[in-house]
């Protein structure tokens, strides 16, 4: 027999401990017995757990204490986001929001709290955005603020445009010492375009080199608002952000929701959980829902039982029910990931409304084929892709195959950085390893009057059969010290980039627009910039549509016979350096053959570039001795005919290996 532990949770032990407040200093009271079951301690009396009493012990989950949200009416609630470009502040804002309002105990320890993902603590940004409840009195009324913590990186984009669906206004977090940044930039139109109330916040204003008049007048330059609406704080020493609360009861308006109409609830954001399907995030923009309602899905027309409700702070507190204006979770038991559509409206039974418009869909930049390193494991990926897939709406998904890497499938992401995160995401929550390709950028060929549109480069059509290629653009946004001008505009030449706009934000701080072919900056231009610029730059991009270009297929050859998972597009101007770095990867991870390996690039049939990686040789004048040069040429020729015969009759196969290392170079390169 052992003490029984309802729960190990911290706040379900307290209350535990002291609920029943029995108290023996030596033991039972005079003149009674002691219990069956129960143990007398020095302090206090604890129940004990027998096997025949199993069916008395009352789950945790039905003792939950349900918060009553009622309470709050929609005029006291307000709805907001932190937006800012990377490394601003956000996430210490959310903290020291947090620990103010009372949702986590106030200590040096408390660093990143609505960062929960392993991925994001590694790497120090926020990949996911997070939803917290805080409950803050001002002027003696309680109010509701729903905070979203959003990331700050141009890869994660979708989530912050997501999350802005949910509020009414956004907290703009500019760093003190570098002021405005590209992701910046790209946020505020984010806002600016939803409609939103915008509340600058100027951050670490506790740095030796901080300059808040200079960003101040910046922010007044580039988004016309006021250096006075600006609020100067330092999240990390906790300086002024009280303020930032007030000013968002006092500025940002209530959500807009028809008072006494059916529900209609927005679906943000999901999450899976093995034990209790799929956990909604919600915004009910009218209505109100409870446990035990019978709701319908509008994109699936199916119907569920509520089972919970309730909010998160940042844990999740069940409450008695959600009532319009308000965000939170809801779960319905929806065991099928596919069934929790992002921007999908939840609505009664028998009381339909007209769907909200939900989001406008994710369009990929990048796209790389996913393989399960062992085929036996390939129905466990499946199933990880499918949840991971639901917690990241973002990525798009379809079959693909190999005839080196087998059964797989071909993933779109916005960008490189997601395409690593999804990735690691993969190994660290689900234990799953993959063999990723090489990333490609959707390109699109006419046929006449026909456009298709080519993301696997295997599929890339012969230019005899097509009117034109198209290939991707995009419209990049650098920001940048004014010293790095020459070696950025330098940088930008060599990737075919067309400038398009020159800007002095301040007296030291220039902002530039280039169009850029995405095929030129997808894997390695971000690093180039950091590194010409010592780190200061920032770059942002959007989408620009697409553009005629001279593309070429190149295709790989060893010993003459091509490998479809190693097929590159390029533009014709630099097909030979592309072929030529591959042709080196390659002879350098395969392992030598008893015959002579080509390694070639080709276009068309025209080679471009060859490395050959040398045949194991034995010495077959070893035995010889004197000057019999007749001999010596026989043995010689006789040997390099069965090199021939074996070149002919042999076959090269790539071990994954190589592939792996081959791919991991692209991407480092």
């Amino acid at each position: 027999m052992f003490a029984a532990n309802p729960r190990h949770g911290a706040k379900c032990l307290h209350l535990w401990k002291w609920k029943r407040h029995v108290c023996a200093l030596h033991g039972p009271p005079s003149g009674q017995r002691r219990p069956a079951g129960t143990l007398w301690g020095s302090r206090c009396l604890l129940q004990t757990f027998h096997p025949m009493n199993s069916s008395r012990v009352v789950p945790y989950s039905s003792k939950k204490e349900r918060i009553d949200m009622s309470e709050y009416d929609v005029d006291y609630i307000r709805n907001f986001s932190i937006i800012a470009h990377v490394d601003h502040g956000k996430s210490t804002l959310a903290d020291r929001l947090l620990e103010i309002t009372g949702c986590i105990p106030k200590a040096a320890s408390n660093k990143q709290v609505l960062d929960k993902l392993q991925v994001e603590r590694e790497r120090g940004i926020t990949v996911k955005a997070q939803t917290a409840s805080l409950f803050y009195t001002y002027e003696g009324k309680k109010y509701l603020l729903n905070l979203i913590d959003t990331p700050g990186h141009v890869d994660f984009s979708y989530e912050v445009s997501r999350s802005l669906s949910a509020c009414q206004g956004v907290l703009l977090v500019v760093d003190a010492n570098e002021g405005i940044q590209a992701q910046t930039v790209a946020n505020f139109f984010l806002a600016f375009e939803a409609q939103l109330s915008i509340i600058p916040v100027i951050n670490k204003i506790d740095l030796k080199n901080a300059d808040p008049e200079r960003v101040e007048k910046q922010i007044e330059k580039m988004f016309d608002i006021p250096a006075s609406d600006c609020i100067r704080i330092s999240a990390k020493l906790g300086t002024n952000v009280e303020k930032v609360l007030q000013e968002v009861v006092r500025r940002l308006p209530p959500p807009r929701v028809e008072k006494g109409s059916p529900l209609k609830a927005l679906l943000f954001d999901s999450t899976f959980d093995h034990y209790r399907g799929v956990i909604a995030s919600i915004a009910l923009c009218g209505g109100d829902v409870c446990r035990g309602n019978k709701i319908v899905s509008a994109h699936s027309g199916k119907c569920y039982e509520v089972h919970e409700v309730g909010i998160l702070t940042p844990g999740e507190v069940p409450a008695e029910k959600l009532y319009a204006g308000q965000v939170g979770y809801l779960i319905a038991g929806m065991k099928d990931v596919q069934e929790a559509q992002i921007g999908d409206t939840l609505y009664l039974l028998k009381q339909p409304v007209d769907p909200l418009p939900g989001f406008k869909p994710a369009k990929p930049m990048v796209f790389a084929g996913m393989f399960p390193v062992d085929q036996s494991e390939y129905s466990n990926l499946k199933s990880a892709l499918e949840k991971l897939t639901l917690n990241d709406s973002s990525v798009s998904v379809s079959r693909d195959s190999s005839a080196a890497l087998g059964a797989g499938w071909r993933l779109g992401f916005l960008g490189l950085l997601h395409m690593e995160v999804f990735n690691q995401r993969l190994e660290q929550e689900y234990n799953a390893s993959v063999i990723m390709t090489s990333p490609t950028v959707p390109y699109r060929a006419e046929y006449g009057e026909q456009e298709i549109t080519i993301v696997n480069p295997s599929e890339f059509p012969d230019k005899s059969v097509v009117k034109e290629y198209l290939e991707p653009m995009i419209l990049g946004t650098i920001i940048s010290p004014d010293e790095y001008l020459g070696k950025i505009m330098s940088l930008c030449q060599t990737r075919r980039a067309e400038q398009k706009s020159f800007l002095y934000i301040d007296e030291h701080r220039i902002m530039m627009k280039y169009l850029f072919p995405l095929n030129e900056v997808v894997v390695d231009f971000y690093d180039h910039l950091k590194s010409f610029s010592s780190g200061y730059a920032s770059f942002d991009y959007e989408d620009a549509g697409y553009q005629p270009a001279d593309l070429v297929k190149m295709d790989i050859l060893l010993n003459g016979r091509p490998v479809e998972e190693l097929v590159t597009i390029a533009h014709k101007e630099k097909a030979y350096a592309v072929g030529k770095a591959i042709c080196e990867r390659l002879r350098d991870a395969i392992p030598r053959q008893l015959f002579e390996i080509a390694v070639q690039a080709s276009i068309g049939s025209k080679i471009i570039a060859r490395e050959t990686i040398k045949a194991y040789r034995k010495n077959v004048l070893a035995k010889c001795y004197g000057g019999d040069i007749t001999r010596k040429m026989k043995l010689l020729k006789r040997q390099a005919e069965g090199k021939k015969k074996m070149r002919k009759i042999g076959n090269v196969e790539v071990p994954k290996d190589a592939f792996i290392s081959v791919l991991k170079r692209q991407l480092d390169k």
